[in-house]
């Protein structure tokens, strides 16, 4: 089995590492090829008003100079040239993809471009507390517990242009509960902080702040599960159509 990694938190981001040893147990074919700095919230972007550029950091290793989607696209078109890879796995991210954050994160939407070329495409994220925030976040969840949840998702049938979103909680591995299957949630941030600054020289700069979430998340969803301290898995698809409103909205033109 060949298996492509990447990830939006840089090629030299620790949860990287975490996510090849992870890898390494499932396949001795293992490329990497992630974004050359932290790339975290791109989303789906594509860098397109400037060269992209790809550098080898090892053997089977690469860095781009563009987003995680880039990464991916440049790993498919240029990278593997002996064909495309069986799996794609994205992360370890460092930090929380669950409810609308897959809308933003660029973990999930490496993922997402493996699954529009048709390639099973699996993100994973370590969620941390806010007193572990910084540059000692532990991965202790994800890497006791990495290869337990992928094994069942590798060895089943998918639906076509389907990937797959895990998180693993805020505990030591012992106190994980389990691993639960779960719809993606929705929260309520309220309004975006922002806050303004000046430099050294005079000029303001702003920071984005995401407010509280001022209710509880919804049950049996994947931020309920994940603050009860389980690996939590959601599938997702590329298909953004809203079903539901496809036939009213259909009526409103006849």
């Amino acid at each position: 089995m060949r298996i492509l990694l990447t990830n939006d938190d840089g090629v030299n981001a620790p949860g990287l590492a975490v996510l090849e040893r992870i890898a390494r147990k499932l396949s001795d074919d293992v490329t990497i090829v992630a974004p050359s700095s932290e790339k975290s919230g791109a989303g789906r972007s594509l860098t397109l008003t400037q060269p992209l550029r790809l550098h080898q950091r090892g053997e089977k290793r690469y860095a781009v100079a563009g987003t995680p989607t880039d990464s991916v696209m440049m790993a498919l078109s240029l990278v593997m040239k002996g064909g495309p890879p069986d799996l794609i796995l994205s992360g370890v991210n460092r930090g929380a993809n669950l409810g609308e954050d897959v809308s933003y994160s660029g973990t999930v939407s490496a993922a997402m471009e493996g699954a529009l070329a048709g390639i099973r495409s699996i993100a994973l994220s370590q969620i941390y507390a806010k007193s572990g925030a910084g540059p000692n976040v532990s991965f202790a969840a994800a890497e006791a517990w990495g290869e337990r949840v992928l094994r069942p998702l590798i060895e089943a049938p998918w639906q076509p242009r389907t990937l797959f979103n895990i998180n693993f909680p805020a505990r030591d591995p012992d106190q994980v509960l389990g691993i639960r299957v779960v719809p993606q949630g929705l929260r309520d941030y309220g309004q975006t902080e922002i806050i303004q600054r000046t430099d050294p020289r005079g000029f303001d700069y702003y920071w984005l702040k995401l407010a509280g979430m001022p209710h509880t998340p919804a049950h049996s969803t994947d931020l309920e599960a994940a603050a009860d301290g389980w690996v939590t898995v959601t599938p997702l698809h590329c298909d953004m159509t809203n079903h539901g409103a496809l036939a009213a909205a259909t009526e409103l033109y006849r």
